[in-house]
């Protein structure tokens, strides 16, 4: 495996021409890469900002065995890697002069990722935080379920929408300002989104799906505002939005969830959920 074996483009159609055909084989571990070439599609090519994305495809006699993604001004998203392939990966990078702010990948290829770079460019890798990434399987609502019922967001709820996405964002460290303004560009806008509603009407918790990629529908995010947590709420919005997952036809539903949280990581096991892989993200100083 030579780092040359890495072919770069700018071109998302013309990587998707060769990776597709990958990416689709296992959507659940690629479920990065094949979002933001969704998202790409659909927005246009400066969907993340001024300037073109980057992508990769490691191939060799004609078959692809990893891709790579780097959005302007961000970090790398990789598919998984052996620790050989990591290595070619960094040497590729590091010869052309990429300076990268983070990797993010499965927690062995993000680990083997961030020790090559090390040794590629000295650049020290920090942990920043890691993820669970869950696929579902028999869906369990949870007993006892609390009183109340879903209901999709419309065009009246978008200031609490915005105002909820805003919290979220803020409590997963997202850097993001999120308003009338700005909310079209963010990642929150392309998805559908459901309430939990107390009988009373009082919208209580939300969760949102992103458009079917690859026969697969990521849930995300789930929020409940903390000062309504511990009722159960998040865990009916949750099912509610899977339930409409599979109702549209989806062959796999996903979620990520912060592998330090152990109340989250509980509920969505109970409701049917099963661990697909560890996640990883790592900074580089």
């Amino acid at each position: 495996m030579r780092p040359d074996d890495w072919h770069l483009t700018e071109d998302v159609d013309a990587f998707l021409g060769r990776a597709g055909e990958f990416l689709r084989s296992r959507p659940a571990v690629h479920i990065m890469t094949l979002t933001v070439t969704a998202r790409l599609r659909a927005r246009g090519a400066h969907a993340y900002g001024a300037q073109a994305p980057l992508f990769g495809r490691l191939e060799r006699a004609g078959e692809v065995h990893a891709t790579l993604y780097r959005l302007p001004a961000r970090g790398l998203g990789l598919t998984p890697l052996t620790p050989e392939q990591a290595d070619t990966l960094a040497a590729r990078l590091a010869a052309l002069g990429h300076a990268l702010p983070y990797v993010s990948a499965d927690h062995s290829t993000a680990t083997a990722f961030a020790e090559a770079w090390q040794r590629h460019t000295g650049a020290l890798p920090t942990p920043r935080v890691r993820l669970c990434l869950y696929r579902l399987g028999t869906l369990t609502p949870p007993d006892p379920f609390p009183a109340g019922r879903g209901r999709l967001v419309g065009e009246r709820d978008h200031e609490q929408l915005m105002c909820w996405c805003g919290e979220f964002a803020a409590d997963v460290g997202e850097a993001v300002s999120i308003d009338s303004a700005s909310w079209a560009s963010t990642r929150f806008a392309d998805k559908r989104y459901t309430f939990w509603e107390t009988p009373d009407g009082t919208p209580v918790s939300m969760a949102g799906l992103n458009p079917m990629v690859a026969g697969m529908i990521q849930v995300d995010p789930v929020y409940t505002p903390a000062r309504l947590r511990g009722r159960g709420y998040a865990g009916a919005v949750t099912v509610e939005v899977s339930r409409a997952a599979l109702a549209e036809g989806a062959q796999e539903v996903v979620l990520f969830t912060n592998a330090a949280n152990a109340t989250s990581n509980a509920l969505y096991q109970r409701i049917g959920y099963v661990l697909v892989t560890d996640w990883a993200v790592y900074d580089f100083a």
